[in-house]
């Protein structure tokens, strides 16, 4: 491989520029938006040079607008499919609550006394035993 100097100085050797195709470009885009890896090691993993290649690839082909200077960090997953992931887990987190409403509703009546009050007074308790 031939080396080349510089302009600013010529006594200094760099690599030429390599030249990528689209298609690579958007692959390395997909498996950084993927968020399975960070810039640093995407760049390893396809031998890139440069500290913003990956960023500004990003820019150019990511399905949604990155604001230019403003974007810090790993890029957000495609909104709606972040959007489906937090309304599987809020569903998921109110069906807990239901069994845990549901379990203190049985425990209740079953012990015929109300164990929030109980816990309540006992977390109140040991808070003061530590506190002192």
């Amino acid at each position: 491989m031939k080396l080349y100097a510089t302009v600013n100085n010529p006594h200094k050797s760099v690599q030429p520029r390599k030249r990528f195709s689209e298609a690579f470009k958007k692959e390395v885009v997909r498996d950084y938006e993927q968020g399975l890896l960070n810039k640093d090691q995407i760049q390893i993993k396809y031998g890139l040079g440069g500290n913003s290649t990956v960023l500004l690839w990003c820019r150019k082909y990511v399905k949604f607008d990155y604001q230019k200077g403003k974007s810090k960090g790993r890029p957000m997953k495609y909104p709606q499919q972040r959007i489906k992931e937090l309304e599987a887990k809020l569903k998921e987190s109110e069906l807990k609550v239901k069994v845990y409403e549901k379990l203190i509703e049985v425990t209740n009546r079953e012990l015929d006394t109300d164990i929030i009050k109980k816990i309540e007074a006992k977390l109140s308790e040991n808070w003061q035993q530590k506190k002192e």
